[in-house]
């Protein structure tokens, strides 16, 4: 490239790089980034003497009796007591983190895992201030606990919408990695909406923001300084940061903390029931035009679903306005609601949307009701494999006999046997299963399964009971 060349693109790359870097620094909070001094420090002035380090005592443990030591030769070479002594284990710590939510009454937030099993929990500040802590509540579902500290001059975290995150934002995580106290670090929302990580509700906000043992119970903040999470996981190898950990946000947090402050635990709502995710091959199976939202695949009788009119079948895409992606985001959506609430739940049935309101019952109560009683037994027999569709090879049909569980409780057809390795087993199907329906239309009898799911039957959607449980399995 000649000289001139070169310098005229590395002028204009220049040009454009002070561009891009004015672009960002206008997104960014005033005096945050600005002039020729950028830092975080102003804001972090303010956050850090909100997170705290928690440290834990746990119970003593007993030694287990060795049956080495009872015996008595052994005994008498050693020259041992007859009496064996049982011996504690030390008292194990651990440590973690913790923010201050309300300063005036002194209550901090940090994580379940924390604090579990914990005889002394100890809270000590940013200026080395340390003071026993009282656990108000914890939810183990959740992963969060709250305690409560005597003290004054405390400095609590304003807690933000995390409603309002998207994917791209930058963050920061504040914690006591490792023992090291009082130590930030910065990334960018990298994901939200995550679910599988072990809790019962779950909703992580993903960041690359490092998060590493003992950042659990801190703080990810947004760069107006607020509240947007608590660290709690990461997904490792090795048990260090490899750019992907978890927090709990805000908006999560607080539901669970204002439950735990009221009353000292979570109570959960209850809607009554049980479904699985909207998958492509099922809406397209349904006729729907959308891929995502929760199929009701049971509603339990004298339920709050079943007040409202919920039925099999209905797919429900929103809560109070909320889209609901899958079946997690609706357990998330009712679990953390309290009972007594009324709920607004749109749903689609037959392809036409639907809005119903429901009034939310407790958890704690469960299923106490049962299912309408039905004969499901027409003494039909299993008939020949071959006048059934190919997904269905390897299974034995017939009524729902006295020893099957779900016998008086669920009309339909059941799976008697399911052999190992066949088109049926790898379908998903189950001995003990009860067909309810084919195609969307009711089978009660062995003769209306070879009806509706003959050999030339294309796909097959079959409603099934399992257990306490229903699905729907699409068989192709």
């Amino acid at each position: 490239m000649p000289r001139i060349a070169f310098t005229q693109f590395r002028l204009l790359f220049f040009t454009l790089l002070a561009l891009t870097c004015i672009g960002a620094q206008a997104a960014v909070p005033s005096g945050m980034l600005a002039g020729d001094d950028p830092s975080l420090a102003p804001m972090l002035d303010k956050t850090l003497p909100a997170v705290v380090n928690v440290v834990v005592t746990g119970k003593p443990r007993q030694m287990p009796d060795n049956p080495l030591f009872n015996d008595p030769f052994f005994r008498r070479f050693f020259d041992m007591p007859e009496q064996q002594q049982r011996r504690s284990r030390p008292k194990p710590s651990a440590a973690g983190s913790g923010v201050i939510v309300n300063a005036d009454k002194g209550v901090v937030i940090t994580n379940h895992h924390v604090v579990k099993d914990a005889e002394e929990i100890v809270v000590r500040l940013k200026d080395n201030r340390e003071y026993d802590a009282k656990l108000v509540g914890d939810d183990p579902e959740t992963d969060i606990a709250v305690l409560k500290i005597d003290a004054d001059n405390l400095t609590d975290l304003p807690i933000a919408d995390s409603d309002d995150l998207r994917v791209g934002d930058f963050v920061v995580a504040i914690g006591n990695p490792f023992g090291l106290r009082q130590t930030v670090t910065s990334g960018i929302v990298s994901g939200l909406g995550r679910h599988g990580l072990g809790n019962r509700y779950e909703d992580f906000i993903q960041t690359d923001a490092s998060i590493n043992p003992g950042n659990s119970g801190g703080a990810l903040v947004n760069l107006d300084g607020e509240l947007v999470g608590i660290n709690s996981a990461i997904l490792s190898r090795t048990g260090g940061n490899i750019g992907i950990g978890f927090a709990i946000p805000s908006n999560l947090v607080n539901s669970v903390y204002k439950q735990i402050n009221e009353y000292g635990k979570v109570k959960r709502g209850r809607l009554g029931v049980v479904g699985q995710n909207l998958t492509p091959e099922l809406a397209k199976a349904f006729g729907l035009d959308i891929n995502q939202g929760a199929v009701i695949a049971q509603v339990l009788p004298d339920s709050p679903a079943a007040d409202a009119g919920l039925k099999e079948r209905d797919v429900i895409t929103r809560v109070n306005g909320k889209k609901i992606d899958d079946f997690s985001e609706l357990a998330n959506a009712i679990g953390l609601k309290s009972p007594g609430q009324q709920v607004d739940i749109t749903v689609l049935r037959n392809g036409e949307k639907r809005e119903v309101e429901a009034t939310l019952a407790n958890a704690e109560d469960g299923d106490n009701a049962s299912a309408d009683a039905a004969d499901g037994d027409d003494g039909d027999n299993n008939g020949s494999q071959s006048e059934l569709a190919a997904g269905l090879d390897g299974a034995r049909f017939g009524p729902v006999t006295d020893d099957n569980p779900l016998a008086g409780e669920v009309e339909g057809v059941a799976v008697t046997d399911v052999e190992r390795g066949s088109p049926a087993a790898r379908a998903g199907l189950r001995p003990g299963d009860v067909i309810t329906s084919i195609n969307r239309e009711p089978v009660s009898k062995v003769s209306q399964l070879h009806d509706l799911a003959g050999p030339d039957t294309q796909q097959l959607l079959l409603h099934i009971r399992r257990g306490s449980g229903a699905l729907f399995l699409l068989i192709r």
